[in-house]
């Protein structure tokens, strides 16, 4: 989507409706802004319910102070206007109160986002501000003194956060990932001791090479519309099911023998279209494309596992957060997670990021799904929509098998009811 076309009233009427439905902030809660370089500041009005909020809701405040629209600007505008004057570069703020950020500022901690190197790099230099009253003077200069800092990701003691960008799309990125750690810290601690990564690891996957020649992409046949339709619908659904946040994880889906679509790199997943996804054929990618980064991962599978017909890599919370900690995800829970997952593979951290095609040794027919150390899951399947379903099976799974760490001692199924699942199941 290329927003330089896009009006700062719609721009901040539909990234609020985003979080909103991410239930990343109440109907009263947070505020968002865009800083024009004239100096006009669009804002998020006062007292109008977020879930409902049009883009005539949406105020302009001129330098002068005069104030354009039906309501008046969010009571929160004075601290937006400290940090766009004590950081020039940043031109939107977004401040609100998802549940994982606003429990660690009630502890008054700062998540390290150093858990996935992907967080580390989109979250920027994290901060802390001391509490202020709501709205006042004070906590403007609170929040600013953080940002003049260097910091573009600020927790506010007692309160929320706030986030910078140099666009609102890359602020909410910021925010989006900032709560996607905090979430994964939480539920890691409920099982386990929450590993981080060191600056050689961090390094190792910043420096990864993906460069692949082009050609020009010839008139799509039907098979591979149909494939751009579904990676387009299930992707989708899989970002509103929050099973991906909008700067990780890539979806691919096999055409030919060695050519199949995968989604871009640096691009917002929620917003992809159908022309978005790139065609790899071989070691050529379509022109005027960037393939996802984890695109060597995609081809060495398909070339190592004629079977699979579709892969995806993410990060859904509750899966991941057994990424992050030595925690033994087993699926001998329920019939249905068993027969979907079978056993799922731990990989070593930075084994998805080598050109030697040894991520294909951690799947098989046998086992489509694995936890990649400190970034999310790798799950395959014999369609789009097969891998889809897997990777929903394997979160719920994470999910009832940490919520029941609250309640008791887990319970796997014994050998003999394995055995007659893969019995009943013909499973190899």
């Amino acid at each position: 989507m290329n927003r330089q076309f896009i009006h700062p009233r719609d721009e901040i009427m539909r990234t609020m409706e985003r979080i909103y439905r991410y239930r990343m902030t109440t109907t009263s809660g947070g505020n968002l802004s865009i800083h024009e370089q004239g100096g006009d500041i669009w804002i998020t009005p006062a007292r109008v319910d977020k879930g409902s909020l049009t883009r005539n809701d949406i105020v302009r405040v001129a330098p002068d102070g005069t104030v354009e629209g039906p309501h008046r600007p969010s009571s929160e505008f004075p601290f937006h206007q400290a940090v766009y004057a004590a950081r020039p570069d940043i031109r939107a703020v977004v401040h609100a109160h998802p549940v994982a950020l606003v429990a660690f500022s009630i502890c008054r901690q700062t998540p390290d986002t150093r858990l996935f190197h992907q967080a580390h790099s989109v979250c920027g230099r994290t901060g802390f501000a001391p509490y202020g009253l709501p709205g006042s003077e004070q906590l403007g200069r609170n929040i600013a003194e953080a940002f003049k800092a260097g910091c573009d990701s600020v927790i506010l003691e007692n309160h929320g956060v706030v986030v910078g960008g140099a666009c609102l799309s890359h602020a909410f990125q910021r925010f989006e990932a900032f709560e996607f750690a905090a979430k994964t810290v939480i539920k890691g601690r409920q099982i386990g001791e929450v590993r981080y990564l060191t600056d050689g690891q961090l390094e190792q996957a910043h420096t990864r090479s993906v460069a692949l020649e082009s050609f020009l992409l010839p008139p799509p046949a039907a098979k591979e519309q149909e494939l751009r339709r579904q990676l387009h619908l299930f992707l989708r659904r899989g970002c509103r099911q929050r099973l991906f946040i909008s700067t990780e994880g890539s979806f691919s889906a096999r055409l030919g023998e060695d050519s199949f679509l995968i989604t871009p790199t640096q691009q917002d997943r929620e917003s992809l279209e159908i022309s978005d996804f790139v065609l790899v054929q071989g070691d050529r990618r379509e022109k005027g494309k960037k393939a996802s980064r984890a695109v060597f991962a995609h081809q060495a599978i398909y070339r190592k596992h004629p079977h699979v017909q579709a892969i995806v890599f993410a990060h859904p919370v509750n899966a991941t957060a057994f990424s992050v900690t030595d925690s033994v995800f087993d699926t001998r829970t329920i019939p249905e997670s068993y027969v979907f997952l079978r056993d799922v593979q731990r990989v070593p951290y930075g084994v998805q990021f080598r050109r030697d095609a040894s991520i294909a040794d951690y799947v098989t027919a046998a086992s489509p799904a694995a936890i990649l150390e400190n970034d999310g899951v790798l799950v395959t399947g014999n369609s789009v929509l097969d891998a889809f379903d897997r990777l929903e099976v394997l979160e719920s799974t994470a999910e009832a098998v940490i919520n029941a760490h609250a309640i008791g001692k887990v319970s796997a199924m014994p050998d003999t009811v394995i055995r007659e699942l893969r019995d009943a199941f013909k499973i190899g």
